[in-house]
């Protein structure tokens, strides 16, 4: 026996299971037999008395989960941390624990009533001193841990669990003598699994599939080189084995219906302290203030939710509700990251819902010079399609040219600092570019309830629709085509070559004939079927009228790019008579400018085409400044490009019949923007009878 090693338990006098408060207990209420649960503990309790010693702390009726010590709280040397139970089942514990341990001469710190830490098993530490692995997502907050590093004097790792099965770090994670790790690495998210490689070495680390981990394997009791566990296979046993250690297996069938097994029985009392330790901890902590219609639109709930989905936590310190239903709202929200990285992710994400720093901590951007040119310096704030301002020099710099995926880069003028996004290959020597996520700011829009029910058509938020709500889009999108197209304003569309196959030609030639679109993008492909199919009555050698391919229909694409090729140009072959119809004439007649993006495929090309994806990125560029609206019809690469290109506030209407295509651009965020999963061929004809529908109405209105 170790007498060094103390170990704290509880006999299960009381012990049942009462109450679901985790997955294992789920179906199990009232099921466990009270002698299998006595006999299983007892076999623990030996097995523990002979290596080590164990002291007990009386069991309280009412509260069955007291068996669990190792939620008792955590302790280092003589100092003790109490735990702050997240279910109300279980903190009626808190008062027994304390006094046992006040009564035994320890230090005992109480975190605060609303910050939840279950002890030993969600912080447990390396079995060489060296430092506190700490667990949150279920039961422990990520801001308990800064408390743990300050009262303990250790520095503290976070691990986030993502397995509500493993709601406790002690279910899946157990450090072991000399080092090792046995483990469950699915339990975990990516950066924890990255800061587990990091600390422990490969030969050190004993990974465990699901099924070992479904039978708390790694809810195991260390004792120097003995692992005492529940039921383990035979190739987990031997792993541990050839580590060095003696593995003792003990029935623990009972507890599992509770969700605990050997480890969650004990608490360690006897932890070392570690002269050379220190107070030391990654968690990143940062107010930010939301305001507008935080319910109404959802905002705060879709913060939150970015916030704990991307591996952080939150305190909403406080929320001001709008009094009328026109009335905004405000919050201020604590959100806590285990890391600077992981933080600064969190609050690009919030930025870009419109989060800002509260008054009192607003600070200037910071700024790195730009050393080499088309190079930004590491860690640059990437750009959004969300209006962007800048803080430099204690003033707001709104950012010109906003697009996604690009780099904020400030110069001084005579006037004062300039912001404007570009891509990383336009950045110059001489430049600055903002850093980090400090001084930034996104502008969205406030609208009340009323103003977004006023008029006949409000523009769907954000969504992909189904094949049932086509018609009822194609109203609303031919509705707000008329009105761009009554005020003057721009409609751009993007368009591949699926549009021509559909049959939809016919139906986007007479949009840019009657005025509604003002600037058309695509590549080579959408140019030539259509070409092919006003010249030949053919797209990709298939006959338009019969459907059927046609003898020798597969050079026509190739005769019309030849045909073009020898007139120079779209517009001259026009001209010359060669194209009569379709949708690069009523171009041509009606002078809306076009850009053709080439690629490596492209067969030709067309003289028009532009092979120089740098400048066919910038006249694409150039053709959707100032647009109201954009219509991708069935070009997934051109329409992510025009997706990335496009500031937030343009409405964007994407169709395809791959829900893929439409899913990608839904979630680029915009809330003006709706996808439509649909025959594009089917969509343009619904489309143009629609508006066909609204002009005949307001001859009718104006006759009337």
């Amino acid at each position: 026996m170790t007498d060094s090693i103390r170990f704290l338990m509880c006999a299960p006098d009381h012990y049942d299971v009462d109450y679901v408060i985790n997955p294992w207990m789920e179906g199990n209420v009232h099921k466990s037999s009270r002698d299998r649960a006595v006999e299983q503990w007892e076999k623990l309790y030996h097995v523990l008395k002979e290596n080590a010693v164990v002291d007990l702390v009386p069991p309280e009726k009412g509260w069955p989960d007291m068996v669990f010590t190792a939620n008792a709280g955590l302790l280092l040397g003589n100092t003790f941390v109490l735990s702050r139970f997240y279910h109300k089942e279980r903190q009626g514990e808190e008062p027994y624990f304390k006094a046992w341990f006040e009564s035994k001469g320890f230090t005992v710190h109480e975190l605060p009533k609303d910050l939840p830490f279950e002890g030993a098993g969600d912080a447990l530490l390396d079995r060489e001193g060296r430092w506190l692995w700490a667990g949150y997502g279920f039961r422990s907050e990520l801001d308990s841990h800064p408390l743990l590093a300050k009262w303990l004097n250790i520095e503290v790792l976070s691990l986030r669990l993502v397995d509500e099965r493993f709601y406790h770090l002690d279910t899946c994670f157990c450090p072991l003598t000399g080092g090792y790790l046995l483990y469950y690495p699915a339990a975990f998210d990516s950066y924890s699994n990255r800061l587990i490689e990091m600390r422990v070495a490969p030969e050190k680390r004993i990974a465990i599939e699901e099924a070992d981990a479904a039978n708390f394997a790694c809810n195991a009791v260390n004792i120097d080189k003995i692992v005492v566990m529940n039921k383990v296979s035979e190739a987990l046993k031997t792993r541990i084995t050839q580590a060095g250690f003696q593995v003792i297996e003990t029935p623990m069938s009972e507890f599992l219906k509770a969700g605990g097994a050997c480890k969650c029985l004990t608490l360690r009392v006897t932890e070392p302290v570690q002269e050379d330790r220190s107070a030391n901890v990654m968690v990143e902590s940062r107010t930010i203030r939301m305001e507008g219609h935080l319910l109404d639109a959802g905002l705060i709930s879709r913060a939150l939710d970015l916030i704990i989905e991307n591996g952080g936590s939150f305190q909403v310190l406080n929320f001001n509700l709008g009094e009328q239903r026109q009335s905004t709202s405000s919050a201020d929200v604590k959100v806590s990251a285990p890391s600077h990285d992981v933080m600064e992710e969190i609050m690009g994400m919030l930025i870009d819902l419109g989060a800002v720093p509260p008054p009192q901590e607003i600070c200037d951007a910071i700024l790195e010079p730009v050393v080499q040119d088309g190079v930004g310096p590491d860690d640059f704030y990437v750009s959004t399609i969300y209006p962007t301002e800048v803080r430099v020099n204690g003033q707001w710099v709104k950012a010109q040219n906003q697009r996604m995926d690009g780099a904020v880069a400030i110069t001084e003028t005579a006037d004062g600092p300039v912001a404007k996004c570009k891509l990383l290959r336009d950045l110059k020597v001489g430049e600055k570019v903002v850093v980090d996520v400090v001084g930034i700011r996104t502008i969205r829009k406030t609208e009340s309830r009323e103003q977004r029910n006023s008029q006949e058509f409000s523009f769907m938020s954000g969504s992909v629709s189904s094949e049932r709500r086509v018609e009822l889009v194609v109203e609303q999108v031919a509705w707000e085509l008329r009105q761009i197209r009554d005020r003057g304003g721009k409609v751009v569309v993007t368009a591949g070559p699926v549009v021509i196959h559909t049959g939809g030609g016919e139906h986007l030639a007479h949009l840019i004939r009657e005025g509604y679109v003002q600037a058309l993008l695509g590549g080579n492909a959408i140019a030539v079927h259509d070409m092919e199919q006003s010249n030949m009555g053919t797209s990709l050698g298939v006959d338009m009228k019969r459907g059927i391919a046609v003898r020798g229909g597969h050079r026509h694409h190739l005769k019309i790019i030849n045909a073009v090729r020898r007139y120079g140009s779209i517009a001259k072959a026009v001209e010359a008579g060669l194209v009569t119809n379709g949708v690069m004439y009523e171009c041509v007649k009606h002078n809306i400018p076009f850009s053709l993006a080439g690629s490596i495929r492209d067969d030709g090309p067309l003289p028009d085409t532009q092979m120089d994806l740098v400048k066919a990125q910038e006249e694409y560029t150039e053709l959707l400044r100032g647009a109201d609206m954009v219509l991708m019809l069935s070009s997934m690469l051109h329409s992510i490009g025009v997706g990335n290109m496009t500031p937030a506030g343009v409405k964007m209407v994407c169709v395809d019949i791959n829900p893929a295509v439409v899913t990608k651009l839904s979630d680029r965020g915009s809330i003006e923007s709706i996808g439509v999963v649909t025959d594009v061929g089917l969509f343009l004809s619904l489309l143009v009878n629609q508006l066909d529908k609204l002009t005949s109405r307001h001859h009718v209105a104006q006759s009337v």
